[in-house]
């Protein structure tokens, strides 16, 4: 018995976090608020014992790191003024107004030249010798990655390495493409189409065309990274190429807030896996937030990278909030708008999931970044959203078709927009309702997202990758993948067969009645 309980223990202690043996996992993140929630995983990785390595450039934007892993710098061109000089100008396109066309091809355009500025890191970490030759000898076990640069992808085929893709999503639907989950046009909807799971017919005209686009689109705004990889690797890959070794696809959302479709067994879902545990507020704002009574407060921000917006805009925006009787915390560092009415407090920074989680706050105004929506799912707080760019205009439609919010397009808002979906989100119960129903289904699941997707990048790092788990699929080619070749052989076999019958048919109806004209023929009498 002592026996039995003294193994039972060893078991337990080898077991414990950071006693176990732990594996080496390189990491290559993606800057600004895609870091957050990445972070807390590469922590916990930590925290259980294994050796992470982040990888990052000695100019990195809006991305702070802790001394919980290593850091790995590699020497890059770029200066911090290019690179928030670049997002400035990305962000001046999406607030300008402008004719459908020109719209669109503006954001393109934009988007393709931030691209093309932060990108420049990844060029200079494959001309930085020194950083490669430490990350080839280093043996590390697997990468993780958020693939929106796809720096770390091309980085995980030139080391030979499995890797796992912690991300959103791409712009163009690839991250459904790539591992072969089907996304019929008929119920899902694409990326920047801004439409729900329920399409009239035209909504479906639309989603298809979008369908045939959106991969030249992916192919124009990856163009640099394609030619890197074919120098860096010594042949041509598309962009599918690159990404469908992925062993595990770890997604930052779920189908509570996203739309049910079809997906593949290596693909793993943690929304709101940045929701924390709510911690007592910084005395400062627990005294406004207990100042505003019975009347409670409106957090307002427009997430991690925005903090300003052009003054017009900031004056209707403030005109609009002295009309509701809440308290408005407004995380705003630009110039103060000359009309800001007292119940607004201005501050450059705010603890955003706290102040959400407090029984006081009655609506949350946010952009519809992904990691603002889950907090406010998370903790129950109907939403005005005003998307900027990105997916934040899809992600604002799935609130709204859910019932949990109202959204505003923040180009053409008025102050009476702004007025009446705020007053309409706290006074109709509905939306209150509504948001509690998917906070009530979101939290209610068998592990946390942070656990789930740490066991998943182990498994990989454990294992070499995932192949079990990948499709059949992705050795076939487009005529076998849809059986367009049975398709053809059966409808081959099927006119042979009638062709044959019908010429059989023919055949002997022409036998039978030649025999009936022979039977039938009458013999002459011979004459005497």
């Amino acid at each position: 018995m002592d026996l039995r309980l003294c193994c039972a223990w060893i078991s337990i202690f080898l077991l414990l976090p950071g006693i176990s043996k732990g594996g080496k996992l390189l990491v290559v993140p993606m800057v600004g608020s895609h870091w957050l929630s990445m972070q807390e995983v590469v922590e916990e990785l930590s925290r259980r014992g294994h050796e992470v390595v982040v990888l990052v450039p000695e100019v990195s934007w809006q991305m702070e790191t802790t001394q919980a892993y290593k850091v790995v710098m590699y020497p890059v061109r770029q200066t911090l003024e290019e690179l928030d000089n670049a997002f400035r100008e990305y962000l001046v396109v999406h607030m300008t107004e402008r004719p459908f066309p020109l719209n669109a091809l503006a954001m393109y355009k934009a988007s393709v030249h931030v691209f093309s500025t932060f990108f420049g890191q990844c060029k200079d970490l494959f001309r930085s010798q020194e950083t490669l030759r430490f990350l080839n000898q280093s043996r590390f076990d697997a990468i993780l990655t958020d693939p929106a640069f796809m720096c770390g992808t091309i980085l995980a085929h030139h080391l030979s390495l499995p890797f796992v893709f912690f991300m959103r999503g791409f712009g163009c639907n690839l991250h459904f493409s790539a591992p072969q989950s089907p996304s019929p046009l008929s119920y899902v909807p694409r990326l920047f189409s801004f439409n729900s799971d329920r399409m009239t017919f035209f909504q479906r005209v639309e989603n298809a065309l979008i369908s045939l686009l959106e991969l030249d689109y992916c192919n124009g705004f990856y163009a640099e990274a394609l030619k890197l990889s074919s120098e860096v690797l010594q042949r041509d890959l598309s962009l599918t190429d690159l990404v469908s070794p992925t062993a595990i696809w770890i997604m930052r959302f779920d189908f509570v807030f996203d739309y049910v479709r079809p997906v593949m067994p290596n693909m793993v879902f943690v929304g709101g896996i940045n929701c924390a545990k709510k911690k007592p507020l910084p005395k400062e704002f627990e005294a406004i937030v207990n100042a505003s009574g019975e009347h409670g407060i409106v957090v307002f921000s427009l997430g991690s990278m925005v903090s300003e917006i052009p003054v017009k805009k900031a004056m209707e925006i403030a005109e609009a909030l002295g009309t509701v009787p809440q308290t408005v915390l407004w995380r705003y560092t630009g110039k103060t708008p000359s009309n800001l009415p007292k119940n607004v407090k201005l501050v450059k920074w705010l603890p955003q999931n706290d102040l959400l989680a407090h029984p006081k706050t009655r609506a949350f105004i946010t952009h519809g970044g992904s990691h603002g929506v889950y907090e406010g799912i998370c903790n129950a707080v109907p939403m005005v959203l005003m998307p900027l760019f990105g997916d934040q205009m899809d992600n604002a439609k799935r609130v709204e078709s859910r019932g949990a919010g109202l959204t505003l397009n923040i180009l053409e808002m008025t102050t009476s927009d702004i007025s009446n979906a705020l007053k309409a989100v706290i006074n109709d119960k509905k939306y209150k309702e509504n948001i509690q129903r998917l906070s009530d289904l979101h939290l209610d699941r068998p592990i946390h997202p942070l656990d789930l997707a740490v066991h998943w990048v182990e498994f990989v790092m454990r294992h070499k990758g995932a192949p079990h788990l990948r499709p059949a699929a992705h050795d076939l080619n487009w005529v076998q993948y849809h059986s367009l070749d049975v398709i053809a052989f059966l409808a081959a076999v099927l006119l042979l067969s009638l062709f044959i019958a019908f010429k059989c048919c023919l055949c002997c109806c022409r036998r039978c009645f030649c025999k009936k004209g022979r039977t039938a023929k009458p013999t002459k009498a011979k004459s005497h």
